[in-house]
């Protein structure tokens, strides 16, 4: 089964790509969110993808599903286990970062559900019936509450840029935290010091904190 690939993207259409990987051609499927991040048709730069890889018995071709993260790959495996919701109609579904749609599943926002591609009331009832309480950790991380202060913003907003992202994705991809814990691990460091701007200033700030377990022993 493949989970992962590396190459360079040689061709796009609405809803797939065409990725080289070692002189193999993959077609992948790729939601609306994770096309708006790739690069340039033609480019040179490498574009990695965690894999969704999807075959039965009624699908017998091997389909491939592609995703930016790890932790968006595990979101599309949550949210096809919703009755009536199969891979191929999840990726049409997903055109709203995973971080909105998972929001609105914990916030019963069902109007919010509704805009994504081919999702009506009642399916988008039943997405929050099933899966409410199983999401929080796809969410955006915030610091911990009760203080009055503006600190929970200043984490949402930080989230929203790429260097948080990219920390991210080190800290679940090749250091092997679990999401939430990386999220949290995230949320106190941008408590601690909320002007940070960086990826290496928000590791070092991490490494401070005493957040990374384990390394550099």
């Amino acid at each position: 089964m493949i989970a992962y690939l590396e190459g360079r993207l040689l061709k796009k259409d609405p809803d797939r790509i065409l990725l080289l990987v070692n002189h193999v051609g993959y077609e992948i499927l790729v939601p609306a969110f994770v096309m708006e991040n790739l690069p340039e048709e033609g480019s040179d730069e490498a574009l990695a993808l965690y894999i969704y890889f999807h075959q039965t018995e009624r699908t017998p071709r091997p389909v491939l599903i592609g995703f930016n993260r790890e932790s968006e790959r595990e979101f599309f495996e949550l949210f096809i286990s919703v009755e009536t919701i199969g891979p191929l109609k999840a990726v049409k579904a997903l055109i709203l970062p995973v971080e909105d749609i998972a929001a609105a599943i914990e916030e019963k926002d069902t109007a919010k559900l509704k805009k994504l591609a081919g999702i009506g009331d009642r399916v988008a009832n039943k997405i929050v019936a099933t899966l409410q309480g199983k999401t929080g950790r796809f969410g955006r991380p915030r610091a911990a509450s009760g203080t009055g202060e503006p600190g929970p913003k200043r984490i949402e907003e930080a989230d929203e840029k790429d260097f948080v992202v990219q920390v991210m994705d080190v800290l679940v991809s090749r250091l092997g935290h679990k999401t939430g814990e990386a999220r949290e691990m995230v949320a106190d460091a941008m408590k601690r010091n909320p002007a940070i701007a960086d990826p290496e200033s928000l590791f070092e700030e991490i490494y401070r904190g005493g957040g990374i377990p384990g390394e550099g022993a």
